[in-house]
C-alpha cells in the first residue's frame, strides 16, 4: 500500500492521505495484481472512505461474474454451496454499508446490488 498526499481520483478529497492498493486478493480468494507499476500510466489514489468503496465494487464486481458464470452452467465458485452463502452474505453486507453512507457511493448503485441479491436470493442454491 502506498501513500500519497494528492487528492482523492473518486471524491477529491484533499484533506487527508490517498492510498493506492497494487497486489491484493479478490472476493474469492484469488490473487490479483490490479496495478502494476512497471505497466500503470495513470495510478489511481484513493482516500480512505474511497478505498473502502472501491473494495465494496471489486467484491460485487467478482460475485456478479461468478453469478453469470453460473447461470450460463460454467465453472463457478458460486456453484460451492458455502461460497453462495458467504457472497449473499457480502452483498448484504454492501447493501447495509451502502444504505447506511451519507450521499451515494461513487462506484456503486444501490439498486444494482439489491437486483444481485434478489437473482441469488432466486438461484438455486448448490448443496
Amino acid at each position: 500500500m502506498d501513500l500519497s498526499t494528492g487528492s482523492c481520483h473518486a471524491c477529491q478529497a484533499s484533506s487527508g492521505p490517498v492510498i493506492k492498493y497494487s497486489l491484493g486478493k479478490d472476493f474469492f480468494g484469488r490473487p490479483y495484481d490490479r496495478l502494476s507499476p512497471s505497466s500503470d500510466h495513470s495510478p489511481r489514489w484513493y482516500c480512505e472512505s474511497c478505498s473502502m468503496h472501491k473494495t465494496l465494487q471489486r467484491d460485487f464486481r467478482d460475485i456478479r461474474t461468478e453469478y453469470d458464470k453460473l447461470s450460463a452452467a460454467h465453472s463457478s465458485e458460486l456453484a460451492k454451496g458455502e461460497e453462495f452463502r458467504r457472497a449473499f452474505l457480502r452483498l448484504r453486507e454492501i447493501r447495509t454499508i451502502l444504505d447506511a453512507q451519507p450521499g451515494q457511493s461513487p462506484f456503486l448503485n444501490v439498486a444494482e446490488v439489491q437486483l444481485q441479491m434478489e437473482r441469488l436470493n432466486t438461484a438455486t442454491m448448490p448443496v
